[in-house]
């Protein structure tokens, strides 16, 4: 199938959960930093000196951390009418909400010549260069989808709103066209059936002529024309409840009404805000509930609050299991079993649910027992409580006396948490810079934009530089919040690395000779082969320059003196993110198809969640983490007892998300095509076998509160999984960091080498089983997956 073969914009499962701006209620599942709690301070390296003296990163830090430096470097955008209008991301034709239509249609003229092409092949050197075609066909696609895709949820003028919207309608209409015709299909499947054509391509383009054969396979293009048509319905219809299920979900007791005196407990401020007459009314859905959940004192209070919060309601219950009967039922149309097996035997490292479930059930395994400690703990806090022994533990008890154990830690603190005060946004990006500068051999470098570069006064740009290849992409950081802006941190790919051909640059010539209608003027014809967009000549090829935007939604300090302080949770999500970031600039492919995070969806996660463990390195935080005004370095204490709260009770929190991946299993198993198909049924199910903790009372149906079901349809597992696997890194390539191995080049080129580089041109089991040196990954079977699975000890636990 020809179309966006991952989404240009990737919010990954652990991005979405960091929506919520109230960072106190986060929860953490797996180890941001294994073993932080054990780290003797008195020997942690502290270095703020940069990483190559032969480079200066002080204005890296000052553009963020000081407007007045930032609004001196960034004059072209504040001057806008001054200057040629260069386009958004330098890219010629949008210089105008009319310049994405012309971007649409010239991109469709092109696609069709390239489809032509590929319909007519009949010799062997045609047949040779289809993969190439086809992968081309989609880079076409992507840079108007990819583009429109961003700017439609991010670009603050309405009008280029809309123009992005309708482009992105027009590109995907045609999208669509080509994916109800055979011809594509039918010419890869004889391509790929000559070993001639075959012995001639390289591993990278074997593995996309393959990828796409498996989408043709997956949009049922070889069914006969009525099964095709209604599997476009289907899919249509799946969309729609999809989207119905996540915007219009709801509890089926929409309020909490009950005396204020039942409340003794909860935030007097907050009990105020919600009293009328004597009587609390807290809607349902708020997070106020959340919070009374874990501070109400009263049990039959905590009871009703915990019925409440745990019950969706009937239509969305409906609304949810005609979702998944449809998906059985595509699943079905396409000849698969089940709609699990369909969307894991190709893009997922698991490829079969079966493994998914080895995997799960190794790790509930190995989890158990430290539950089991938690619930005892849990316990004996309870009976402290009462004063007398607790008779168990009932499921709205839970989240109480985990609080209440929390608060008893947080009291015993030898620091107060001022941790943001060591890390101002300029500093965390003069860090990662200083990290990458180590691992990889490149650096952030500031580069001012040209008029009608970006979006927004905010945002500014990077440039990516290696000490060996030079200029290798561009990166713009939208990092403030606005209200009019989305506020998920995401990373967005708004162009993919590919090698571009002599015959690209050939055929531009050709247009700019005969003034096809609608193009800009380029000043040179490889500029035009991009769009005007930036490329790279090394090697003797030309490549187009990984393209990235991250979007945060940082506070910025307006108004008053000093730059914008991220908590440890933001100043994680900033790490999290440049690790999605890193995979698209390291993972300069030649296709486009396999460039960068266009992996298997459940191995684009490690290299973020990677990440996470940096943050909590004391060498790596001794890179950059000072006080914004006396300098001073990052007492690490504060960061050992921050870890030390977050961490008091994973394991549970992972027997949730454990069950809560089995949960995603069974509901796109072979199930739901039995008319006795009962949702709740099958969540408690799972709770009662396979959880220590009390599980939910008869009467409640929380999976309807599961939005991660539509978007991640038997793929939620993934991030249960690249946890696990980033720790195994962490600690293999990387050496838990100890004695200074996070800051060493040699494990930066080891990671690099074996799995970043790659994209997903490679299979990721091999990349990871050369990046770990342990052969038993290689199959990546169901073995493989449950000794994934085994990778949980004690010392997660400490």
């Amino acid at each position: 199938m020809i179309k966006t073969m991952r989404s240009g914009l990737w919010t990954c499962s652990r991005c979405l959960r960091q929506a919520t701006r109230v960072r106190q209620h986060q929860k953490r599942w797996l180890s941001s930093a294994p073993g932080a709690a054990q780290v003797d301070t008195s020997n942690i390296p502290i270095d703020h000196s940069p990483t190559d003296l032969k480079h200066d990163d002080s204005l890296l830090r000052q553009i963020f951390d000081s407007p007045p430096t930032f609004k001196d470097f960034a004059r072209p955008f504040f001057r806008i009418g001054t200057g040629e209008n260069v386009g958004l991301f330098r890219n010629k034709y949008l210089t105008s909400p009319q310049g994405f239509l012309t971007f649409a249609d010239v991109t469709i003229r092109r696609a069709q010549k390239l489809v032509n092409k590929v319909l007519d092949a009949s010799t062997l050197e045609d047949y040779k260069a289809l993969v190439r075609d086809l992968d081309r066909l989609s880079d076409l696609l992507c840079r108007v989808l990819d583009v429109s895709d961003f700017v439609r949820v991010t670009h603050p003028d309405e009008k280029i709103q809309a123009a992005a919207s309708q482009a992105w309608s027009l590109v995907y209409q045609y999208m669509n066209q080509l994916n109800t015709a055979t011809g594509l299909s039918d010419q890869l499947g004889k391509a790929l059936a000559n070993p001639e054509v075959m012995a001639s391509w390289n591993e990278e383009e074997q593995t996309v002529a393959k990828l796409l054969q498996q989408d043709f396979m997956k949009s049922a293009i070889h069914l006969p024309k009525e099964s095709r048509d209604q599997f476009v319905d289907l899919s249509q219809q799946i969309s729609e409840l999809g989207s119905l299920f996540v915007q219009d979900m709801q509890p089926e007791q929409r309020f909490i009404d009950l005396p204020s005196s039942k409340f003794y407990g909860m935030n007097p401020q907050i009990a105020r805000r919600y009293t009328r007459g004597g009587v609390i009314r807290l809607p349902t859905m708020s997070p106020e509930a959340t919070v009374a959940l874990r501070s109400v004192h009263d049990e039959e209070t905590r009871k009703a609050i915990y019925y409440a919060t745990r019950t969706a309601s009937s239509r969305s219950i409906q609304i949810l299991e005609a979702m998944l009967r449809s998906r059985a039922e595509l699943a079905k149309l396409a000849g698969f079993e089940s709609y699990s097996q369909m969307a894991l035997h190709d893009k997922m490292m698991a490829k079969t649910p079966e493994s998914v479930h080895q995997f799960l059930l190794a790790l509930s395994k190995r989890n158990a027992p430290l539950v089991e400690e938690e619930i005892a703990a849990l316990l004996q806090e309870k009976s402290n409580k009462q004063q007398s022994a607790a008779n168990g533990l009932q499921p709205w008890d839970r989240d109480y006396y985990m609080e209440s154990i929390r608060s008893a830690i947080r009291s015993r603190r030898r620091n107060d948490d001022f941790l943001s005060a060591y890390f101002s946004l300029g500093t965390v990006m003069q860090g990662l810079s200083r990290l990458f500068t180590r691992l990889y051999g490149i650096r952030l470098v500031p580069r001012d934009t040209l008029p009608g570069e970006t979006w927004h006064p905010d945002v500014r740009r990077l440039d990516v530089v290696s000490d060996t290849d030079g200029h290798v992409a561009v990166l713009y950081c939208d990092l403030f919040y606005r209200d009019d802006k989305s506020p998920n941190p995401a990373h967005f790919t708004v162009r993919c690395s590919r090698e571009i051909e002599e015959a690209e640059i050939q055929e531009v010539a050709e247009q700019s000779a005969i003034g096809v209608e609608g193009l800009p003027k380029f000043e040179s014809l490889i500029e035009a082969a991009n769009d005007g967009m930036h490329v790279s000549q090394q090697s003797g090829t030309i490549k187009q320059l990984p393209t990235i935007a991250l979007v945060c939604d940082f506070e910025e300090n307006r108004g008053r003196n000093g730059p914008a302080l991220l908590d440890y949770y933001q100043m994680e999500t900033l790490f999290h993110e440049m690790g999605h970031a890193i995979h698209s600039i390291l993972a300069r492919t030649s296709l486009q198809n396999v460039a960068g995070t266009r992996c298997a969806t459940d191995f684009a996660e490690l290299p973020s969640t990677l990440m996470e463990h940096f943050c909590a390195d004391p060498s790596v935080l001794g890179l950059f983490a000072r006080h914004h005004v006396t300098d001073e370095p990052l007492p690490y204490e504060m960061v050992v007892d921050k870890l030390h709260v977050a961490r008091r009770f994973e394991a549970s929190d992972r027997e949730n998300q454990i069950i809560l991946a089995m949960l995603d299993q069974q509901y796109h198993s072979p199930l739901p095509n039995q008319d006795n198909f009962n949702s709740t049924d099958i969540y408690l199910d799972l709770q009662r076998r396979f959880g220590k903790l009390p599980p939910d009372p008869p009467g409640t149906r929380w999976q309807g509160f599961f939005g991660h079901l539509f978007g991640y349809g038997s793929t939620y597992y993934s991030y249960l999984f690249d946890q696990v696997l980033s720790k195994r890194v962490w600690q293999i390539v990387f050496s838990a960091g100890q004695n200074g191995a996070a800051l060493d080049r040699a494990n930066g080129e080891r990671l690099k080498e074996n799995l970043l580089k790659w994209g997903g041109s490679r299979d990721p089991w091999r990349c990871l089983s050369d990046a770990l040196q342990d052969e038993r990954l290689i199959d990546g079977d169901e073995k493989a997956m449950r000794l994934v699975g085994s990778w949980v000890d004690r010392e997660d636990h400490s």
